[in-house]
């Protein structure tokens, strides 16, 4: 999400999915910056709940991700990683949300803090998002997203 996303590959040895977004916000004022916090905050939730038919709108057909890893994918990736997720997160916050409009295209940043276990003990990682969006439609559609994980200091 963009994907948020968007997919990556996080400790836990797992590639996936993690964007967001809401029916209303998805139909909602273009010009409406929220709208598109709301629309990745439903993408996420819509990757959790294996909602298909959620990212079969919101991803447009040329859509491409660029995973944390450098690897590449495309919408139909995408989907499928979101059909076979099957990791334990216990939580998922996003934040940071800073959101450009440009006429018909928007460009969302945010970052997202995944907590799950990884060998019986929690494990956190941090992921940066960048996702571009055009409006298609009467809906913000996601063109690109890419995702870049923080390294913390230790």
């Amino acid at each position: 999400m963009r994907t948020f996303r968007s997919a990556f590959v996080v400790p836990f040895g797992l590639s996936w999915l993690v964007l967001s977004a809401a029916g209303a916000a998805q139909t909602g004022d273009r010009t409406n910056a929220q709208s598109l916090v709301q629309l990745e905050r439903s993408w996420n939730e819509a990757f959790y709940q294996k909602d298909v038919a959620f990212l079969e709108r919101v991803l447009a057909d040329e859509f491409i991700a660029t995973y944390e890893d450098g690897s590449q994918g495309n919408r139909a990736k995408e989907i499928a990683l979101t059909k076979e997720f099957n990791q334990q997160v216990d939580s998922a916050r996003q934040d940071d949300f800073i959101v450009k409009l440009y006429g018909d295209t928007a460009v969302v940043w945010f970052t997202l803090h995944l907590t799950g276990p990884k060998q019986g003990k929690p494990v956190l990682v941090d992921l940066r998002y960048v996702d571009v969006f055009v409006w298609r439609a009467n809906r913000w559609q996601c063109v690109s997203s890419h995702s870049t994980k923080v390294l913390n200091n230790q």
